[in-house]
């Protein structure tokens, strides 16, 4: 019987996660990459959002919000190094915010390597609630930090490339990104 799988460290997320900054200012900008405009989305001191342009679920902004660059530039360089392949892990504080439970699937999210994937069953399973992956992948759909907590690495228990917010065939140019990358 083998042991757990484990993965070189260099292809794990080393995430912060925070507590939202309630009642603060929202910052936020808009980046080119290879899928599209991205939206992201900051409290000041950590990233909130990271939604794909044209994907479900993508809030209004509040109408206070303050469109600035400037706290995004560690985010936006690791983004244009993970879509360049010289960024296997994301370094960042996040905040997303959500429910208790939902909070906990983004977490499990964080752990998947980079290059693989997990299936909905499987992110249940590691947040201790088994029975609980329609639950899983209500979560995984309200996830709103694309690509840095990797929601594009779920997959069906088949191995289907099932459901996207951002579409599936964002979802399948992402985890092809990743496959190349670790090939070569």
């Amino acid at each position: 019987m083998s042991g757990p799988k484990t993965h070189a460290p260099e292809t794990l997320n080393r995430l912060e996660f925070a507590e939202p900054a309630l009642g603060a200012t929202l910052r936020y900008t808009r980046i080119a990459s290879p899928v599209g405009e991205l939206l992201l989305v900051s409290d000041g001191s950590a990233l909130c959002g990271l939604y794909l342009g044209g994907a479900a679920h993508v809030p209004e902004l509040p109408i206070d919000a303050i469109e600035d660059a400037a706290p995004f530039s560690e985010a936006r360089r690791q983004l244009e190094e993970y879509f360049a392949g010289t960024r296997l892990a994301f370094e960042l504080a996040v905040a997303p915010v959500g429910t208790a439970f939902q909070r906990s699937v983004w977490r499990a999210l964080a752990t998947i390597a980079y290059g693989t994937t997990a299936s909905y069953a499987a992110i249940a399973a590691t947040i201790g609630q088994p029975k609980a992956s329609r639950a899983v992948g209500a979560a995984n759909g309200r996830n709103p930090i694309s690509i840095v907590v990797p929601c594009h690495r779920v997959i069906g228990a088949n191995g289907s490339l099932t459901g996207y917010a951002g579409g599936v065939a964002r979802k399948e140019y992402l985890l092809q990104l990743e496959q190349r990358n670790l090939a070569s």
